[in-house]
């Protein structure tokens, strides 16, 4: 494993050849350069700012949870150059309290009907509401086809519709797929700022599969989430791309060309001349709370190049005088593990978003957001 370590981009070296010793420059200089190149070869350069007419209505407000929780559903509508746009969030809140709680927010990329307010499943593995309020969180769950669909459709449809210029060719470095559902994720977190039962300083991103590559860009962009969670998240997630096993550049790229910006392509078969690898990602989380979960039988997402890319970013961390998950035997499976702000489990069985994973999560977050 060190040896892999070794071919990796230097987190904390800068284009210029000078190293960051000191959170400072990390935050003035090399965090910055690390987030355009991420823009410019890998998931494209997003709209800056929020959206104009950005406002938010509560659609619906009933009990749920055989009465533990209110159960909200909210639309979450703005305008852009070519009309207006919305979408929806589900949001379960404690009704036993003392004031403002901790959030997760889950990037639905399954089950629609986790987003049915009249039926949702309250305590299904891939969103355990019920188990969350439980905990003392509150719920939410926005769907990743509300935002933008999850189709090569010339990015004519959905948020990109509305907010990108119309004009062609369109710029080889614009934002994809991936990077419009991060965008959703920030706008959801707009919302929570204005929700008196939900205490925005303590919300947690939670994605499974292309969720968690998602979860971890919005995460990269936007500091307001105090914890990020990838579960399974595998190549241009938390995997490492440099000697991954499983699904490569190129296949990604090739299965699902809209995730990306079209600058992405050019490193097909070509990852050791990309200038960041995932481990920058991660490392753009820090001083905030990082979790990465990977499952035994998921070797199309490589468990060990996520271990070890957050493994690689400790060194970021540290710079902040905290602690993480440095270089470390890989873990066995169903024995998670967590050292300061990260933490890592990988469980046994498939590509999958459980309720042993969530467990895992909670008792993370308890530890550091209760």
């Amino acid at each position: 494993m060190q040896d892999r370590l070794a071919l990796l981009p230097d987190v904390l070296q800068c284009l210029d050849g000078k190293t960051v010793s000191s959170k400072e420059e990390w935050l003035a200089v090399r965090r910055p350069e690390i987030s355009e190149l991420f823009r410019e070869h890998v998931f494209g350069r997003e709209p800056e700012g929020k959206p104009s007419g950005l406002r938010f209505e509560t659609v619906t407000e009933a009990s749920a949870l055989n009465g533990a929780a209110v159960r909200k559903q909210v639309v979450i509508r703005f305008a852009g150059p070519n009309g207006e746009g919305s979408f929806p969030l589900l949001l379960f809140i404690p009704v036993q309290r003392e004031g403002a709680v901790p959030a997760f927010v889950l990037i639905n990329n399954r089950a629609q009907d986790a987003m049915d307010p009249a039926s949702p499943m309250p305590n299904d593995p891939f969103f355990p509401a019920e188990q969350l309020v439980s905990e003392g969180f509150a719920a939410a769950v926005f769907q990743t086809n509300d935002i933008d669909p999850d189709v090569d459709d010339g990015f004519k449809n959905g948020v990109h519709g509305i907010l990108d210029p119309i004009s062609e060719p369109r710029p080889a470095n614009a934002w994809g797929t991936i990077a419009a559902w991060a965008w959703g994720a920030s706008r959801v977190m707009d919302y929570l700022e204005t929700e008196e039962g939900v205490d925005a300083n303590r919300v947690a991103l939670v994605g499974h599969s292309r969720g968690g590559k998602t979860a971890l860009w919005a995460g990269a962009l936007d500091p307001r989430f105090a914890m990020v969670v990838s579960n399974n998240s595998g190549c241009t997630g938390a995997a490492l791309s440099r000697g991954k096993q499983g699904e490569t550049i190129r296949d990604i790229n090739t299965r699902f060309p809209h995730w990306f910006s079209d600058n992405y392509k050019r490193y097909n078969g070509r990852e050791e001349e990309l200038p960041v690898d995932q481990h920058m990602l991660l490392a753009l989380i820090a001083p905030r709370l990082l979790y990465v979960a990977s499952a035994s039988e998921d070797q199309w997402a490589d468990p060990v190049s996520e271990f070890l890319s957050l493994t690689a970013a400790a060194k970021v961390y540290r710079l902040f005088g905290l602690q993480a998950l440095e270089e470390q035997p890989f873990p066995p499976a169903d024995s998670p593990i967590a050292r300061g702000q990260t933490g890592y489990h990988v469980r046994t069985g498939l590509h999958d978003l459980l309720h042993y994973d969530w467990r895992c999560f909670i008792e993370f977050a308890k530890r550091h957001m209760s």
